[in-house]
């Protein structure tokens, strides 16, 4: 069994933010993969459903980003699973957008989000970072992940996500092995290129 989280921040005003892009890669695995409906558990709403022959469950923690580690906290602790069974969705600045990257462990790089599941767990976890661009300064960041995407970004958004949820079931393999490989390589092959911008590496500390 493993743990998909998704981030964002609960209520429609957020719904279609740039923060947001975790909870709707996580709503697309469900719809797509026919997940059962969403029941609110662990302070966030949880569905329960299976990719390929693994039981996954799917978890948007409703605490607000910055708390996002207590809900974690609790369905991990619940199911007696541990760090290495789960898999974070995020937005990431330092990635431009349509881009996206597996990482294991490491630091928070300032994401409010990861902040907090490492204050309430390890860092031993996967996470699937899922680029949103830069704005440029430092001082535009709070206001832009909290504005929903552009029109523009539409052009590869939709796509995108359609291509994580198709392929989501090789996230259930080991980590570190083939699937992950294999997942990154269908993923940039299916979904459509944005038109690119130069990433901006150590930016994100500023979030």
């Amino acid at each position: 069994m493993l743990l998909f989280v998704g981030l964002g921040n609960p209520g429609s005003q957020y719904a279609r933010n740039r923060h947001n892009i975790g909870f709707m890669a996580v709503d697309e695995i469900a719809a797509h993969h026919g997940f059962g409906p969403w029941r609110a558990r662990f302070q966030g709403d949880m569905a329960e459903g299976r990719l390929g022959t693994e039981k996954v469950l799917l978890l948007k923690p409703m605490t607000y980003m910055n708390e996002s580690g207590r809900s974690v906290r609790e369905a991990l602790r619940f199911f007696k699973m541990k760090e290495t069974e789960m898999v974070v969705f995020h937005d990431e600045l330092d990635l431009a957008p349509g881009k996206i990257r597996l990482k294991t462990g490491g630091g928070h790089a300032g994401h409010n989000g990861l902040r907090s599941i490492h204050a309430h767990l390890s860092e031993q976890y996967r996470r699937l970072r899922l680029g949103i661009g830069h704005p440029g300064h430092k001082d535009a960041v709070k206001s832009y992940v909290l504005k929903d995407f552009a029109k523009s970004d539409q052009d590869w958004l939709p796509g995108l996500l359609d291509a994580i949820a198709r392929h989501a079931a090789l996230l259930t393999q080991k980590a570190g092995g083939t699937g992950e490989t294999d997942f990154m390589s269908k993923v940039a092959m299916d979904s459509p290129a944005p038109k690119r911008q130069p990433d901006k590496p150590g930016s994100e500390k500023d979030k």
